[in-house]
């Protein structure tokens, strides 16, 4: 029987890692792990999450979605129609998301900036998962967590991509691949990849969901208000802008 580990991992993106055709308006790329202690999670996260949906639908079927939150599109509808609800919705997601007991570990990849730099760029998802597999590594020590079985979680994507994303993790893992002047001996955890349907509504890839874009945001634009980003902010263990 495996030794699991006290935490968890659920991690999710924001923007498009392709190369070729970069988005002028959002030309950057955000992977966010969101790292929360099992016990927390079952607590106090969950029940939150699932108060919240039930005060604002009266079922926990909807799955948070930032992009059709920020469109109001789909279940999210009904906060175009009523002010009143539209401000209770935020203040108490807002809410949620502030008294979530979690840990965030990301990485922003300015694409521009990287295709101007390196003239075979590597690829932003395997930079920024790199990043950010560092800080979870340097964290999982500090805790004691040597040995034990760490699952990350990733929202699938297909077969194609899961599969690409996967033998990149596990290449990370088993330390046959190295960013930067640094080495971390990844193989003293058992990290292990999960793919979820966005449909399965995980608590906590929703919350890495919500985090994602907003952190991205805070790295292209800076001097923009970003209300999202404060409450976020107080939770960073780490954010690397690269390059």
């Amino acid at each position: 029987m495996p030794d699991f580990s006290d935490f968890i991992v659920y991690a999710d993106e924001s923007g498009d890692h392709g190369m070729v055709n970069i988005d002028p308006q959002y030309p950057v790329f955000a992977l966010a792990f969101c790292v929360i202690r099992k016990a927390d999670y079952m607590a106090q996260v969950v029940p939150a999450m699932q108060s919240f949906k039930f005060g604002i639908w009266g079922h926990d079927a909807v799955v948070l979605h930032e992009h059709e939150i920020r469109k109001t599109t789909g279940p999210f509808g009904l906060l175009r129609t009523d002010r009143a609800l539209r401000q209770r919705f935020m203040d108490e997601l807002n809410g949620l998301i502030e008294g979530a007991p979690i840990t965030i570990f990301s990485s922003v990849v300015d694409k521009e900036k990287h295709r101007a730099r390196y003239a075979n760029p590597w690829n932003p998802y395997e930079i920024a998962m790199h990043f950010c597999m560092e800080r979870l590594h340097q964290m999982l020590t500090t805790q004691g967590q040597q040995g034990k079985t760490v699952h990350v979680i990733f929202e699938s994507r297909g077969p194609k991509e899961d599969g690409e994303l996967e033998l990149e993790f596990r290449r990370i893992a088993s330390n046959s691949s190295q960013w930067g002047w640094r080495r971390h001996d990844f193989s003293q955890f058992d990290f292990q990849p999960v793919f979820m349907s966005k449909a399965a509504n995980s608590t906590g890839l929703q919350l890495a969901d919500l985090t994602a874009r907003p952190i991205g945001l805070s790295a292209l634009r800076p001097g923009q208000s970003n209300r999202a980003f404060d409450i976020i902010r107080p939770k960073l263990g780490g954010l690397k802008c690269f390059p």
